[in-house]
């Protein structure tokens, strides 16, 4: 690339030059490539290495010179000698010829400067390009990190370190790479290479650590390597930045919404330093501050600066830091649990600058709509920050009108529609079931059935009563709503129990759920009209466990409970259907019903599964498997004398899973569990671990003395049961948990509160961001345990249909993983969220498409040699791409891979037969959609938009619908017809006289195949002449079948009584239009139709001509009547041994030109392009197989006009597979075995190096050490 001039002093220390001319001087580096300069290269590349001169200095570099100057400029530089070298070039051409016209030097300087400078201007307003240094150093270092790993432009560098890695017991001093998706290193010492590339979705463990010799240590785990970096300058940057691209790769694994993240990074045009990095990390702060205050998961953190809240309760200045967002003005304190604010713009009123004061300097109040005024105070550009807030305002504003005026037209239109009819209320807004006078949308359950005992009401109201004002005091003092101080007062409060009656309205405040709910109104019910009728797995599943939600209580002892229960189930797993609805989900939301109107619960449901329960619903309940190894970890530092009799019980992993995922509701009597609830919603998912480890801690020595998991489960169990609440106004509620207890005496009760208290006091030490520490080591192995899992279960359900044993299958699997993720990575034919989709079966999780499956073919496949290996890779992937949705899973590629490897002649040869058969006329690719079929019977849609190819299925079909239609009224078995449809779809074994004939156009591409897959091979001349002989053999087949096949036509026509002379010509024109043709219009069809008259034919009388009505009989025509000996044809039996020995190009040419006269009409084979793929007509007729493509295709185009293609000519497999077996070399080559673990080597090898770059000129730093 062009730099801005500099000045040299020293051109010739550490360089060498390569060219020169009166001006300008190219130069190569010491060190690098080959003939590294000995060893004053070696140390210059080792320097360059570990000072990061390679990345300011590339290896080669043009200098300006004037002859009588002593002064060198560099103006050029380039990392590969291809891109010096056009520079170099440049030069000569523009600028030589044109410095000797200058006579005075200073002006040679001056324009050259000038003119570089110009360029560099030139290609900056191009490309967005900023001035910046450090543009053009990351630029450098993107440029090497791609040259060195070959990655390719999409490979996006985040940014790159200096450190050391220990390969054995030495370190080696270089670079550090961190891209989107791996992590590089690079070191050159001493002539020495070390290079290491590891994906982020490889990962299994990933820590820093210290050690005696070593301080700071990032340690890198695979399921296979362990590598240690160290002698970070910043290890804490490089350590977060590490961990956030790691969980982005988790993330994908997890969920394909994960690659939309990665697709919203910076696009890298502009190329900043490290402008990736600046992202992630903003990303990082942002999910940072929305899991502080709860907020949605959408919100961007816009800044923050450090300043003063003055509180009006305590009449302090409390230091602290302001957070703003587009939606959100929040603010804590220095001390963590002081005091906290959040302040939702749309409440926002007012926002001015205060005056000054040498006690209050750059204030700013701000009041919101419920009359509470905010004063801040020593803010850092306050001006600026006035200025982001009245934007953010301003929007707010907009979105506010926006909505209100959507409302307002909805209103009116029902009105209208109301005036025509009699009045009624919006239905979607109030839910009357069974007639029932109470509206289950806008009231709590426990409202409707709270009972109160006459003896309990006294004490325990009173009490109740106590609580409530309290809130009301606090509500007072500290304001009341989502602008409410928060405070150490309220999380006191929150441990004494929250009032049953603002129970609901507490939990909406403090989860966050109130802001999502007042920024979407009218959301829930949308989505409830949506839902309503619809049916799915998740619903199925709901209706299931409707039931089972709280059955002892009386709100869901009957169909109102059950049908709000149905309504933000059903709504949610609509909202979502990533998690659609996971067993736990319902008991959760019986008890958000109970305290919360319906769509306050749907709302505080959305915040448990999407924020504060990160994935814990989902299909695989990773997140409630990843707290689980938090707890083992938690309970490894602060109950070390459990944890080792807990493992060895394999407790842990039961409890925390019943424990965390339905919050101690199913485990702990209900009126103690709400109480958990409470804190929960409050402090976060620290509560649930800190009252896990003070059971474990109050059980501590029973538990030492079991002796098996049932007895440490029983102890549990009934310690959990005897957890009290004695302030609760609730009737006792059986418990159902206590089934699990036996019959010994009962655990002394313990109070709730106390428990609580207990917890904080003993284990209170434990913070959110050490837990999301802890969540993310966590997170790399349970994923990875579900990574390996699936391998394990693909493996097992194929193994037993291939001869690949266990190990190749999954060295096999692992390739085609990293070939899925590749494409997702770097792009592919298809998006990547819709070809990864972890909640598919294990076997469709990852499928690859034609392009990464050339990519595998040309490593793996036997077959993959020569320029034709693309075009057979098509084939062969239309072939195992039975369902036609251009996507491969590993189940068929191991299918085709299988046969190559293990199987036996015939298999292989049927393989490459069927791979020739235009698409949709083999067997193999057959594929039903039942959908279609169904639709087509019941709904008399087309059937030409039924992918049916087999008839058998339709008659199975009908039979099965028939039989359950007649006999409805009598309750058929329906199993039975299930066993005859599945005896129907059965796949039947192939037999070869079933596979279709192979006409000329495609024995022609078949040939072309042969020839190109025996290049490099030991044998290839031989291979070359047997060839040769089988296609010689193969086409005289055809052309006697061909005589057979029109003879037997004649015949039929003639005893039916036509003798029109239509018979004797091999077109597809009915006879009415040949006998209106006239005989000059014959003559002209018979010569540029498109039929194929073989040149034995060509000058003998046809019986029409010879006034014959019928034709001999088919045992008289011989052989020898169309052989190329009695006619002196252009065939391959034409020419001697000796010739075909001498010349087997002229044989394969020969062979292909099948009934040219003259030498210079046979077909060559350069005519037909190499990447040519035949495509089957789209109105050809099933009767007519073996029917070419219509005129115009490229096989046309390339085929002379003298060997155009024959449609009545064809092969059938027996003869190709018996043409095969005449000649040893093909036998010995089809029948030869396949090293399959060589293979797998190879192409691990290949994925380690990275992708190969196109030019090896490119590439010059060869892998060694």
């Amino acid at each position: 690339m062009w730099v801005s001039p500099e000045d040299v002093l020293l051109a010739g220390a550490l360089w060498i030059t390569e060219r020169a001319n009166p001006y300008f001087i190219l130069q190569k580096r010491k060190g690098h490539g080959d003939g590294g300069g000995g060893l004053a290269g070696l140390l210059v590349g080792t320097l360059d290495v570990v000072l990061d001169s390679s990345a300011r200095m590339a290896p080669y570099r043009i200098l300006y010179q004037t002859p009588d100057s002593l002064v060198y400029w560099i103006i050029a530089h380039g990392t590969s000698r291809k891109e010096i070298t056009e520079h170099w070039e440049w030069l000569e051409h523009n600028l030589l010829q044109t410095l000797s016209i200058f006579e005075n030097e200073n002006d040679i300087t001056t324009f050259v400067k000038g003119k570089v400078q110009g360029i560099i201007a030139e290609y900056n307003k191009n490309h967005d390009v900023k001035e910046d240094d450090d543009t053009d150093k990351f630029k450098e270092a993107s440029t090497k990190f791609r040259k060195l790993f070959g990655m390719p432009e999409e490979e996006k560098l985040v940014n790159y370190y200096s450190c050391s890695y220990w390969k054995g017991k030495v370190p080696r001093q270089g670079w550090l790479y961190l891209s989107i998706n791996h992590l590089c290193f690079y070191s050159y010492l001493l002539g020495k290479e070390a290079k290491l590339v590891v994906r982020w979705a490889d990962m299994t463990q990933l820590e820093k650590s210290a050690t005696l010799l070593l301080p700071d240590v990032i340690k890198v785990s695979t399921r296979t390597n362990e590598h240690v970096f160290s002698v970070f300058l910043n290890i804490n940057e490089t350590f977060k930045l590490a961990e956030q691209l790691a969980n982005i790769a988790m993330r994908q694994l997890l969920d394909n919404k994960g690659f939309e993240q990665d697709r919203s990074l910076p696009k890298p045009i502009q190329m900043f330093y490290s402008a990736f990095f600046r992202d992630l990390d903003a990303r990082a702060k942002s999910e940072r501050y929305r899991a502080l205050f709860r907020l949605p998961k959408d919100e961007k953190l816009d800044g923050h600066t450090d300043c003063t809240l003055w509180t009006p309760f305590n009449k302090m200045h409390i230091l602290g830091q302001m957070f703003v967002s587009t939606n959100y003005i929040c603010f804590t304190s220095k001390e963590e649990t002081l005091c906290s604010l959040i302040i939702p713009l749309r409440e926002v009123t007012i926002v001015e600058k205060a005056d000054s004061s040498n006690v209050l300097p750059s204030p700013l109040s701000i009041s919101t709509k419920n009359r509470m005024t905010f004063l801040f105070a020593n803010l850092k550009d306050r001006d600026f920050l006035v200025q982001r807030i009245s934007d953010f305002l301003q929007q707010t504003t907009s979105k506010i009108c926006l909505e209100r005026e959507l409302n307002g037209s909805l209103n009116s239109s029902d009105d209208e529609v109301g005036s025509d009819e009699q009045p009624m209320k919006p239905t979607w807004r109030t839910f009357n079931l069974n007639d029932s006078s109470v509206p289950t949308a806008t009231q709590a359950l426990m409202t409707m059935y709270r009972r109160r005992s006459p003896e309990e009401f006294n004490p325990k109201l009173a009490k109740e009563f106590m609580k409530e004002q309290a809130w009301k005091n606090h509500f007072t003092e500290f304001g009341q709503g989502v602008c409410m101080y928060r405070t150490e007062k309220t999380k006191e409060l929150v441990l004494k129990g929250i009032p049953e009656n603002m129970r609901g309205e507490l939990w909406l405040l403090f989860s966050g759920a109130i802001n999502e709910m007042a920024t979407h109104p009218g959301y829930y019910e949308d989505l409830v009209e949506k839902s309503m009728g619809k049916y799915n797995l998740a619903t199925e599943e709901i209706e299931r466990d409707l039931h089972r939600s709280l059955p002892e209580h009386p709100a869901f002892q009957n169909e109102m409970g059950i049908a709000a229960l149905r309504r933000v189930l059903t709504a949610y797993a609509f909202r979502n259907p990533n998690i659609g609805y996971c067993q736990a989900m319902n008991i959760v939301t019986s008890v958000l019903l109970l305290y919360a109107k319906e769509e306050e619960a749907f709302w505080l449901l959305v915040a448990l599964c999407e924020r504060m329960l990160p994935d814990y619903y989902n299909t695989r309940v990773v997140g409630a498997l990843v707290d689980q190894g938090v707890f083992e970890e938690l309970a490894r530092e602060y109950v070390p004398q459990l944890y080792d009799c807990m493992q060895d019980l394999g407790v842990i992993s039961t409890i925390s899973l019943s424990w965390f995922l339905t919050l101690f509701l199913s485990v702990m009597p209900f009126e103690s569990a709400v109480v958990v609830v409470d804190c929960f919603f409050y402090d976060g998912i620290k509560v649930i671990f800190q009252l896990a480890l003070s059971v474990l801690h109050a059980n501590i020595h029973q538990l030492l003395g079991c002796k098996d998991d049932g007895e440490a489960m029983t102890v549990l169990g009934r310690y959990l049961d005897s957890v009290s609440n004695k302030d609760s106004t609730l009737p006792p509620i059986p418990h159902l948990h206590s089934l699990l207890t036996d019959n010994g005496e009962p655990h002394p009760e313990v109070d709730i509160f106390k428990l609580v208290r207990s917890s904080y006091e003993k284990f209170g030490s434990i913070r959110a961001d050490v837990i999301e520490q802890m969540r993310f080591k966590q997170r790399l192995r349970v994923i990875q345990t579900i990574e390996d899992t699936t391998k394990r279960n693909v493996v097992r359900t194929i193994v037993t249909e291939t001869a690949f044993s266990i190990d190749e299958l999954e060295e096999l699997y692992v390739l085609f993983k990293a070939e899925h993720l590749t494409s997702c990575y770097w792009g592919g034919s298809s998006n990547p969220t819709e070809r990864h989709d972890p909640s598919l079966p294990y076997l469709e999780q990852y499928r690859i498409d034609v392009e990464q499956f050339k990519g595998l073919f040309n490593l793996l496949f036997p077959w993959a040699n020569g320029a034709h290996s693309d075009p057979l890779a098509v084939r062969f992937f239309r072939l195992l791409d039975q369902n036609g949705d251009t996507l491969i899973n590993f189940r068929e590629f191991i299918s085709g891979l299988g046969i190559l490897c293990h199987g036996d002649l015939t298999e292989k040869l049927k393989l490459l037969y069927k791979m020739h058969v235009l698409p949709g006329e083999c067997a193999s690719m057959h594929y039903i959609d039942i959908k279609k079929c169904i639709a087509v019977l019941f709904d008399q849609r087309d059937v030409s938009d039924c992918y049916l190819r087999d008839f058998h299925v339709i008659k199975s079909l009908c039979f099965f619908f028939f039989h359950i239609t007649v006999k409805k009224l009598n309750t058929p078995d329906y199993r039975h017809y299930l066993k005859l449809w599945n005896q129907e779809t059965k796949p039947k074994l192939e037999n070869t006289k079933d596979l279709p004939k192979l006409n000329q156009s495609q024995f022609i591409e078949l040939c072309k195949t042969l020839y190109s897959m025996f290049s490099e091979d030991v044998a290839e001349q031989e291979l070359y002449h047997a060839t040769a002989t089988v296609t010689s053999l193969l086409l005289e087949m055809g052309e006697v079948g061909k005589l057979f096949s029109s003879s037997s036509v004649r015949k039929d026509h003639n005893v039916q009584g036509q003798s029109e002379p239509s018979v004797c010509m091999r077109d597809t024109m009915d006879p009415k239009s040949v006998r209106e043709a006239g005989p000059s219009d014959m003559f002209q069809q018979r010569h540029h139709g498109d039929g194929f008259i073989h040149p034995s034919l060509e000058n003998k009388p046809s019986p029409c001509e010879e006034g014959k009505g019928d034709l001999p009989p088919m045992q008289d025509i011989k052989l020898e009547d169309s052989s190329p000996k009695d006619t002196g044809m252009s065939s391959a039996m034409l020419i001697s041994d000796d010739e075909t020995k001498d010349d087997t190009s002229m044989s394969s040419y020969s062979v292909l030109s099948a009934g040219s006269h003259e030498l210079d009409e046979k077909l060559q084979c350069e005519d037909i392009a190499d990447d040519t793929v035949l495509v089957r007509s789209e109105n050809g007729a099933d009767s007519d197989r073996s029917s070419h493509p219509r005129g115009g295709g490229p096989l046309d185009r390339g085929l002379p006009h003298s060997t155009s293609i024959d449609k009545d000519w064809a092969i059938t497999f027996e003869q190709f597979l018996a043409s095969v077996l005449t000649e040893q070399a093909l036998v010995h080559y089809f029948e030869k075995p396949v090293e399959v673990a060589a293979r797998i080597t190879n192409a691990k090898n290949v994925h380690k190096v990275g992708r190969p770059l196109l030019s090896t000129s490119d590439y010059e730093i060869s892998l060694s050490g």
